[in-house]
């Protein structure tokens, strides 16, 4: 099975194709902004690189969010767009999944992503969801995380093992639908 793995949620622009188990290609250029201009050029690379076509994939993984709210709708588009023209199913993945769970899936693990306005947790075990993806108060995971390896703050998930994961995921339980898990904070003029 080759699996086409994007993620765009936080401050990176990733892209890996696998094929099977294997790394066939693996790209990442970190960037807060720009995920919308570098993304279709990044996946004609790597699957020119991994020596195949859009109609080669059987597959497209994508994180969910949470995240940059730009950056998640633009790669949960993009990604929806490519499986809709090849036919394929597209896999999301929270992105707080796809960090806990890169290294593994044994024990306890957990992710941690803090942007400027929110602190988002979750943890696993023996890869099932203990505790939901949350957003939740700086400094708060401490108490929550126990013996659960951490994986976060700050760091963006691997297109390559979110690919290799997406794989073994049912897409009917692995819908490409955004997760937020805050208000958005747009204060909208009064008389509007």
């Amino acid at each position: 099975m080759i699996v086409l793995g994007i993620d765009t949620s936080l401050d990176a622009c990733s892209v890996a194709v696998v094929r099977d188990g294997e790394t066939l290609a693996d790209l990442r250029e970190q960037m807060a902004r720009g995920q919308a201009e570098r993304l279709a050029p990044m996946v004609r690379d790597a699957t020119r690189a991994a020596g195949i076509g859009a109609p080669d994939i059987d597959r497209v993984a994508v994180t969910t969010g949470p995240g940059s709210f730009t950056g998640v709708r633009v790669g949960l588009s993009f990604a929806r767009a490519l499986a809709l023209s090849i036919s394929k199913p597209c896999v999301g993945v929270s992105t707080l999944e796809a960090l806990a769970l890169e290294d593994g899936e044994d024990g306890a693990r957990a992710a941690l992503i803090e942007t400027p306005g929110a602190s988002y947790f979750a943890l696993y075990e023996n890869g099932a969801t203990k505790l939901a993806p949350r957003n939740i108060e700086r400094g708060a995971h401490e108490a929550l995380l126990g013996a659960a390896k951490l994986k976060g703050p700050n760091v963006t998930a691997n297109a390559a093992t979110l690919a290799k994961r997406a794989a073994r995921l049912d897409p009917a339980l692995y819908p490409p639908n955004p997760t937020y898990l805050r208000a958005p904070h747009v204060t909208l003029p009064s008389g509007s």
